[in-house]
């Protein structure tokens, strides 16, 4: 039966109950981790309670950045750790994340540079003062050269506003500057985090990652762990256990017997536009500016929807983060106050999402000055635990290798390998010029025709040859109720199933794809994924309706998607 081939892992879990570190949370730097530690020989197993990259590292603002706006926070070493890292990923994971030219629209000159010494010293908002061109050259300055001179992103530029207006003419035409600068975009989040995930995978035999596996409890020093899929509870034994669960720390280690109050997250919210006059204003730029709140924000030209976010508000962890009307207003405002011209309503809302950023306990301090820093917590009962505290996705890899060394130091170990400059799954030998792309599809085009190689190559980076065995055969079909044939087929359907621990209807749409977050998901295309995947997942007729149904809930309830 293919569900039991599709819960093979967890009968492997149950049959060996037992490793040396447990990594409990499946988003960037729980994978992140349990790589690094397969990469040093360690018999390393992760669970997951949802899907990989489910929480908050699949609702990011898809950016891989140094944070230029953390200097006013004076955290040095936290921006220059991250545009390290940023020039690292666009080396080794070019798949996926990309060069963003990013331009910050400027209203006045010397605005600014008396209140930001006491935003540094206080970390505390005050009134809103908008920062002027003298304060953001300084940081700009200072951003360039945290990258270094081995850097693979051009140096900032400053114009004034005739120049301005004739690069972005939709904007503001009483704007005086225009700073422009690089950093890097991460276009699909989800699918870079099972690449990671599935590097550890490949690097030790021993290595085991499970979805859908939720650790519940604690007797006696070994994890009580819940299926998710089954309702089956079992224990599993570990010398050490890593949390990285992120805004949920404290209920994991809650649940470990060891209550902790390390977390105080902030939710932050984005929605997802079809609106091509608003992308073409953009001119293939993120403009990333300060609101009238004070609130850094930003909007993306990402593919050919723009993303516009981002909110930061105390989050309630007794109830799912969700994007509130409130919150869409606040970003209809945002984009009116640099694109006045430019008219926003909500049917050009395309996706709406929300996450739980890790961020330590903040108490008095302004959500947007909490430090998006990490720290390790390590403490000790019935087993050892170390406790992720914050941690921002660009430094995922930085993150994990801290992590890793304090583990094998716990465990008498030394590392072996290096992460950095290690390229990352489908980043391998990835072809990032357009003659090298041309020449990859046509190298290919016996497997299927040149668009439908495009998207695969998009998707998976050169992993994607990995798919091309599964493409054309007599099971091999388009799937109903997608405009494009060249979107997603049954052949590659199956793939997803037979390697990447596909749980439910919703993991296709919004994590082993791109097809929610652009607003092609129809009530057609959600019936016949049901069926495609009841055949190879063996689920009956029922199963299947509660499939359909929870599929087209979470898009309602979570992402306020209507279907057509």
């Amino acid at each position: 039966m293919q569900t039991e081939q599709s819960r093979q892992i967890v009968r492997q879990l149950q049959e060996r109950p037992e490793a040396r570190v447990l990594v409990v949370g499946g988003g960037i730097n729980g994978v992140a981790t349990f790589r690094d530690l397969a990469l040093q020989g360690v018999d390393v197993t992760l669970v997951e309670r949802g899907d990989y990259c489910q929480g908050a590292s699949g609702a990011s603002s898809h950016m891989i950045h140094g944070g230029i706006r953390y200097l006013e926070n004076g955290e040095f070493r936290l921006v220059h750790e991250s545009v390290q890292e940023r020039n690292g990923l666009l080396a080794v994971a070019a798949h996926h994340v990309k060069p963003l030219r990013t331009t910050i629209p400027i209203f006045s000159t010397f605005s600014g540079i008396l209140s930001a010494p006491m935003r540094f010293l206080t970390h505390r908002s005050g009134k809103p003062t908008e920062r002027g061109a003298v304060l953001i050259k300084l940081g700009l300055v200072m951003y360039d050269a945290f990258a270094g001179v081995k850097r693979n992103t051009p140096w900032h530029t400053f114009v004034g506003r005739k120049a301005s207006l004739e690069q972005l003419p939709a904007m503001r035409d009483d704007v005086k500057y225009t700073a422009t600068y690089f950093d890097a975009s991460v276009h699909n989040p989800e699918r870079l985090t099972l690449d990671v995930l599935r590097d550890g995978l490949a690097a030790n035999p021993q290595a085991r990652a499970a979805n859908y596996v939720s650790l519940v409890g604690n007797d006696g020093g070994k994890a009580t762990l819940r299926d998710e899929l089954t309702g089956e509870t079992f224990e599993f034994a570990a010398d050490v256990v890593v949390n990285a669960t992120g805004a949920w720390t404290d209920l994991t280690n809650q649940d470990m017997g060891a209550p902790t109050k390390y977390m105080g997250g902030t939710k932050g919210s984005h929605i997802v536009l079809d609106h091509p006059e608003l992308h073409a204003a953009c001119a293939g730029r993120e403009i990333f500016f300060e609101h009238t709140d004070g609130r850094i924000v930003l909007i993306y030209p990402l593919g050919d929807r723009v993303l516009v976010g981002t909110t930061d508000v105390d989050a309630d962890m007794s109830a799912d983060a969700v994007c509130t009307e409130e919150e869409v207003d606040y970003f209809f405002d945002l984009v009116g106050h640099v694109f006045p011209g430019i008219a926003v309503d909500r049917s050009q809302i395309v996706y709406r999402f929300s996450g739980v950023r890790p961020l330590p306990r903040h108490d008095d301090t302004a959500p947007g000055f909490v430090s998006r820093d990490y720290r390790i917590e390590r403490h000790e009962g019935e087993n050892v635990v170390f406790s992720l505290v914050g941690g921002k996705w660009t430094t995922f890899r930085a993150v994990a290798e801290d992590l890793t060394n304090q583990v094998l130091e716990q465990i008498g170990l030394t590392r072996s390998v290096q992460t950095a400059g290690l390229a990352i799954g489908g980043g391998r030998n990835f072809p990032t010029t357009e003659e090298g792309r041309r020449a990859w599809v046509s190298a290919r085009t016996g497997f299927a025709g040149a668009e439908r190689l495009d998207v695969l190559l998009e998707r998976y980076g050169t992993r994607a040859d990995e798919v091309l065995p599964y493409l054309g055969g007599p099971d091999d079909a388009p799937l109903a109720g997608l405009g494009n044939p060249n979107e997603l087929t049954s052949g590659e359907l199956t793939y997803m199933v037979e390697r990447e621990q596909i749980g439910h209807i919703i993991d296709v749409l919004v994590r082993r794809t791109a097809l929610a977050f652009r607003g092609l998901v129809t009530h057609e295309l959600v019936a016949q994924l049901g069926d495609e995947l009841a055949a190879r997942l063996g689920w009956d007729a029922d199963r299947r309706a509660a499939e359909i149904r929870g599929c087209e809930s979470v898009l309602h309830e979570k992402h306020q998607v209507e279907l057509v």
